[in-house]
């Protein structure tokens, strides 16, 4: 078997006396969609912040690509491929779809937002997004400002930036947040479209998401993964069960 694309080392994070991630260990195969769920408070967010380099751990290691990435920034991480969307959408909204993508892969190549005009209208950025804004679905909205696309849109426009920067994994922040049933099931369907293109980290509390298309799913509970397995191996542990509905004891389904 290949090495992980991502491996999560004993990773320790602490605020004051309140511990946020504890001695926390889990690893992502290659075009793996590995879900992190857990309860209010159980550390998602403060993994997505030392994961993407906006808060360092108190200790542990995290190996990406088989390079320790610890002391990387943000925008380092991204140019070695590990690209994030964020829980509350964070898209242009008085540029295009198309300006948006273009932008993304501008910004990539180390260009400045300074010459963003360039960018809508240079063929060799817009014809790359457009390319994928088909791919996520949006190709006829395209010249739609961002603003103007519903909420759903902006979501899957926000994934569509993070592809622009080739990424070798997508650390996808609560991508259903905010929307309706109908705008949830086509966000399944199309993570469920790149699923194996792109190696993912899920961090979701819609369980009907995590359950149809994840590979494998990790629990955190207090900052501390109590489970990992498959999504049928965690529906039948008790434990998870235990901590998600806060009985001591409960049986495994039948």
């Amino acid at each position: 078997m290949s090495e992980p694309i991502l491996r999560v080392e004993g990773l320790n994070k602490a605020f004051g006396g309140v511990t946020a991630t504890e001695d926390l260990y889990f690893d992502v195969e290659l075009g793996e969609i590995h879900a992190v769920i857990g309860p209010n408070g159980a550390g998602k967010t403060t993994l997505v912040a030392q994961l993407s380099g906006m808060m360092a751990p108190d200790s542990g290691r995290i190996v990406f690509d088989g390079q320790v990435i610890n002391n990387l920034s943000a925008p380092q991480r991204s140019h070695i491929g590990l690209a994030r969307s964020f829980q509350v959408t964070s898209v242009f909204r008085d540029f295009t779809a198309l300006e948006n993508v273009a932008l993304s892969i501008q910004a990539h190549a180390g260009h400045s937002f300074r010459f963003w005009r360039y960018a809508a209208t240079d063929p060799a950025l817009t014809d790359p997004a457009r390319k994928i804004l088909g791919d996520v679905g949006l190709a006829d909205r395209a010249l739609v400002l961002a603003g103007n696309l519903a909420h759903g849109e902006q979501r899957q426009l926000e994934i569509a930036m993070a592809l622009a920067t080739g990424p070798k994994l997508l650390l996808l922040d609560e991508p259903t947040a905010g929307m309706g049933q109908e705008e949830s099931e086509r966000m399944r369907g199309f993570l469920n479209g790149i699923k194996g293109r792109y190696s993912m980290v899920l961090i979701e509390h819609d369980m009907d998401t995590v359950f149809s298309i994840a590979d494998r799913v990790t629990v955190l509970v207090y900052g501390r993964a109590i489970a990992t397995g498959t999504p049928a191996e965690i529906r039948g542990n008790a434990e998870v069960r235990a901590a998600y509905l806060g009985e001591d004891e409960v049986a495994t389904d039948a």
